[in-house]
């Protein structure tokens, strides 16, 4: 093959590369055995589509065993589902959160009202957390859909503990 070919086909490869599916990021989670079980198995009941995205590939973590993230994506940009995140710092019992199917989803106010913002959700209540992130472009119909879809796999492998009302 020529050295004109072979510069082609690696820029145009470079290019395909460029325009495909963005990286998927999620934090490492600092589990106990059991949590981290409970995770894996909310997450092996997950939808193969949320909001009306396929899932997709989750990358694997350079983490060690013990604090690899948990949990899924869909679409592009991607919305994420994460099992064994912390209780966001802002939340107390004073706050509201929006119920979905029986599952009470805290959101920060400040991202409730700014309809252009991406969107954070955790099921503050149960344990352990399940924390759902949506980008902006997705608003306002896929927090209540993603959230809606959740429920049964989010009542099914995780504890309420105390209701978020």
């Amino acid at each position: 093959m020529s050295r004109g070919v072979s510069a082609l086909l690696a820029s145009t490869a470079f290019a395909l590369t460029a325009c495909g599916a963005s990286d998927v990021a999620l934090r490492p989670a600092d589990l106990s055995d059991a949590d981290r079980r409970t995770c894996e198995a909310f997450v092996e009941a997950l939808p193969d589509e949320l909001a009306g995205m396929g899932r997709r590939e989750v990358p694997t973590s350079d983490e060690t065993e013990g604090s690899a993230p948990v949990g899924a994506a869909y679409g592009d940009p991607a919305i994420t589902v994460q099992c064994g995140v912390p209780v966001p710092e802002e939340f107390d019992r004073t706050q509201t959160c929006e119920l979905a199917n029986d599952v009470g989803w805290y959101v920060p106010t400040t991202v409730f009202d700014d309809q252009g913002a991406d969107v954070t959700m955790t099921t503050a209540g149960y344990r352990p957390v399940v924390e759902l992130r949506l980008p902006a472009q997705y608003r306002p119909d896929g927090p209540a859909a993603a959230t809606a879809e959740l429920a049964a796999a989010v009542k099914t492998h995780t504890e309420l503990v105390e209701p978020c009302d």
